[in-house]
């Protein structure tokens, strides 16, 4: 397929050719439309989507990192079920239905986990994953007390692992799990995304799900956000989303520390609140997260966009930190971290007034 700057973004993101199955996945019925989907694509047998040789661990695929995102697919079934708890972007980590992404930020953490390649991996027991959710939303009962997450709703993270706007261009995963919550008066689903999928205008949520448009200054994510929405349409469609009923926050993630950082935020702030209308305004809140980054992840992106290491990696500024799953991460100093964060939280007041802030670290 030739591609063009007229090939729609799902075209160029996805251009399936082989899905790797396990037996139980491939015949299911979301695993059939999947396959549907991709009628072209090579299916190959294997006996867990966590053990692909191809895919695990092997560092040949740093060369073709974003051919394999392009032209592989996996498909699965989610074994544990399990809702975490969480306290900053929502109340619990919903079971994934997903995990990998077709695009290729610099900063991911996903790829952590999955070694050199992380294509889209598809749960097909989506049946299984509602029915846990909606069990798990019942034992709680309604939420006690208002705190920053939200101030009635326990909120369920449906995308900790992957990106459910470009999810719903390969299953109907995403699409289940909305009409899930929209029947949850007491719960919401949430994910962030960098990718405008406006399939997903038609979902009718009634306002149980919550989507977090990530955003960055345009110098940043031309740098770092590689195969995602530019900017600017990420913005156009929050008011598009906030029409359709979804509750629309911004993740203004990820800050990074560079010359002219304050100035490039200053100028995105000041876009927000001159193209956002009135009820996207009175209902926005935000996530400031700073950067961070991991030793690991740095080596593979030397391997393939070393120019996003330019920023990510500052040694004089960072240190190291091992996070929940035993890696050694990178963040900024205490000192610098906590300066960012005051800087960014000025420059919002200053020019996005309206922006409350649910946290920052």
């Amino acid at each position: 397929m030739t591609l063009t700057s007229d090939t729609p973004a799902a075209q160029r993101l996805l251009q399936v050719r082989t899905v790797y199955a396990e037996p139980a996945a491939r015949d299911s019925e979301r695993g059939r439309q999947v396959l549907a989907r991709f009628p072209d694509a090579e299916v190959v047998e294997v006996a867990s989507h966590w053990q692909i040789p191809e895919l695990h661990g092997n560092a040949g695929n740093v060369d073709r990192w974003v051919r394999v995102k392009t032209e592989t697919l996996v498909l699965g079934v989610k074994k544990s079920l399990s809702a975490r708890p969480n306290g900053r972007s929502a109340d619990f980590i919903a079971p994934s239905t997903s995990n990998g992404c077709a695009m290729a930020c610099a900063y991911c953490y996903v790829p952590r986990r999955k070694g050199y390649a992380n294509p889209i991996t598809v749960f097909t027991n989506i049946d299984k994953i509602t029915r846990y959710l909606r069990g798990h939303v019942q034992r709680q009962g309604p939420k006690p007390e208002p705190d920053q997450v939200d101030p009635a709703a326990w909120v369920y993270d449906i995308g900790e692992n992957s990106d459910c706007s470009v999810d719903a261009l390969v299953s109907d995963n995403v699409a289940d799990l909305v009409a899930t919550f929209r029947d949850l008066p007491t719960a919401k689903a949430s994910f962030a995304t960098k990718f405008v999928n406006r399939d997903l205008l038609g979902h009718d949520p009634r306002g149980r799900t919550r989507i977090r448009f990530s955003l960055m200054p345009e110098r940043d994510a031309r740098l770092l956000d590689i195969r995602t929405s530019p900017i600017g349409e990420r913005i156009a469609a929050v008011d598009d989303f906030v029409a359709a009923g979804y509750e629309v926050h911004l993740n203004l993630s990820p800050v990074v520390l560079r010359e002219g950082w304050e100035r490039d935020w200053a100028e995105l702030l000041t876009r927000l609140d001159d193209e956002l209308g009135a009820a996207a305004k009175a209902q926005a809140a935000a996530e400031v997260i700073m950067l961070t980054h991991n030793r690991d992840l740095h080596e593979v992106n030397m391997g393939w966009h070393p120019k996003a290491e330019d920023v990510l990696w500052r040694p004089e500024l960072q240190q190291a930190k091992r996070s929940q799953s035993g890696m050694w991460n990178v963040r900024y100093r205490n000192d610098r971290k906590s300066a960012g964060v005051r800087a960014l939280r000025d420059l919002i007041a200053a020019h996005a007034p309206w922006l409350r802030v649910r946290y920052a670290f």
